[in-house]
């Protein structure tokens, strides 16, 4: 039987989730995307906590510009805040989307932004 796009990238997704995971001092940096907005968590997976959170949706981030470009302002933007809450090592998770166009984008931006990994 064949896979539609959304199952396969479930898999996948699965797969990569069973070879990592995020700690207080490693957290995970998850990145969701969808037609329109992309999302980014650091998550503390031992702890069950969301430490912090960005995505195209909140105030400070402009959506002028291609999403592509907005998708590495929101990558600043969680390097920002993972800073503030003293975080500078994470672990990237694509959450099953590959590694091109905007989830490239929004890690390019969280690596200007100073994020580690």
């Amino acid at each position: 039987m064949a896979l539609n796009k959304l199952e396969k990238r479930i898999r996948i997704k699965r797969r990569v989730r069973g070879k990592i995971s995020g700690t207080s001092e490693l957290p995970r940096l998850s990145v969701y995307k969808s037609n329109k907005e992309i999302y980014a968590q650091l998550i503390d997976d031992n702890g069950g906590k969301t430490l912090a959170s960005a995505s195209s949706r909140e105030k400070g981030i402009s959506t002028k510009g291609t999403k592509t470009e907005i998708s590495v302002s929101v990558g600043k933007a969680i390097a920002e805040k993972a800073k503030t809450a003293g975080i500078e090592n994470v672990v990237f998770d694509r959450n099953g989307f590959i590694y091109h166009g905007r989830i490239k984008a929004l890690a390019d931006g969280a690596r200007e932004g100073g994020l580690k990994f």
